[in-house]
């Protein structure tokens, strides 16, 4: 799995996981469509979250480690995908799942091994937050405790990517310690959600705001957005993110203990939608090629699929505050749309590059008769 042809299985497995994901969270909106089984729009956050997002941080990090035991995280969250697919017992894809994220811990412990710096132990603390979630969802205990779990850890390894990309700012001591702070609050968020999910839940809305605060006053976006191409197309992917953040981390402070419903829905969406798909919107063309060997050149028609992704995110959350079902239902499937469209540039761009590789090649017939 060294080699990124290797790789292509199980990125195809959690493409998969992210189409059926979306799938089963339309149902889950109301959408009257087609299911495999009358439970299957519970496997929507499992799917999207693990079978996804943790099968690509997975595959990154192996990649980054560099040591063929670290792909068995993205190989276990695939299974697991697989598993929740196919109906298998419902014990099995928290087991793998949860094996998985142990794998990633690990990973990042040796990586922080390697080089102990502020971004290694950040993503490795998201690693363990996922674990921590797994946990709680394998051994039965409530879904929206996991669910704190799971989207924190997403958050700090989004976090501590962001460090790893803006080192060259040469943060201070002072802001060291504040983004340490935040973190701190996050996790005093997450374990007191286990006890008390109100406090939990507000609390961890006040680690969201501090850390988008935190984001915009310290990452690099704020210089690369004055330039052009990817770095500029980054860098706006990223500030118009954080933007969601803030607006989950001031829903999380309003609402609460919602643990279902339209506000819970706006809650998690926010920072699931907004903010995460925003970042891996920003981060595809880094990404990708270093996770499967492929070229992915900026295209101006990238900003399309942003545009679409924030205005879906902003009839959603509208629909969800002002309690307007079918606002909520369609901007729940213009989300859907925004990440096809996502997935369909991304695709021409690779294959644009390619064709433009090969027209350019040394030696062939458009060279030679130029």
């Amino acid at each position: 799995m060294t080699r990124p042809l290797a790789r292509f299985p199980l990125m195809a497995v959690g493409m998969l996981a992210l189409l059926t994901g979306m799938w089963a969270g339309l149902l889950r909106l109301g959408w009257a469509w087609p299911t495999p089984r009358p439970t299957f729009g519970l496997t929507h956050g499992p799917l999207m979250i693990s079978g996804f997002i943790g099968t690509l941080i997975g595959l990154e990090r192996a990649v980054a480690l560099g040591r063929r035991w670290a792909y068995a995280a993205p190989l276990l969250t695939a299974i697991g995908a697989v598993t929740l697919l196919v109906g298998a017992p419902h014990w099995l894809a928290p087991l793998l799942i949860a094996a998985a994220s142990g794998v990633l811990v690990s990973v990042f412990a040796v990586l922080i091994w390697r080089q102990t710096a502020l971004f290694t132990i950040t993503m490795g603390l998201g690693a363990a937050m996922w674990l921590v979630g797994n946990g709680v969802w394998l051994g039965g205990g409530e879904i929206p405790v996991a669910v704190s779990w799971w989207v924190n850890f997403l958050v700090l390894t989004i976090a501590g990517e962001r460090l790893e990309l803006s080192r060259l700012l040469q943060l201070t001591h002072r802001a060291e310690w504040v983004f340490l702070a935040i973190v701190a609050v996050l996790l005093l968020g997450c374990a007191a959600g286990g006890i008390a999910v109100d406090t939990g839940a507000r609390v961890t809305g006040v680690g969201w705001l501090g850390l988008t605060l935190w984001l915009v006053r310290h990452d690099i976006a704020r210089r690369t957005v004055r330039q052009t191409g990817v770095p500029r197309f980054t860098a706006i992917c990223l500030l118009s993110g954080y933007m969601w953040l803030a607006v989950s981390g001031a829903l999380a402070i309003v609402y609460g203990s919602v643990i279902a419903g339209p506000q819970y829905d706006a809650v998690l969406h926010a920072v699931l939608l907004g903010f995460v798909f925003a970042m891996i919107f920003g981060h595809a063309p880094i990404i990708f090629p270093a996770v499967l060997g492929l070229a992915v050149p900026f295209r101006s028609r990238f900003y399309a699929h942003l545009a679409l992704l924030h205005l879906s995110v902003a009839l959603r959350l509208l629909g969800d505050v002002l309690a307007v079902v079918p606002l909520r239902q369609w901007g729940g499937l213009l989300n859907a749309v925004a990440i096809l469209l996502f997935l369909a540039n991304t695709v021409g761009a690779v294959l644009h590059a390619r064709r433009t590789a090969r027209v350019i090649q040394p030696g062939s017939a458009t060279l030679a008769h130029a």
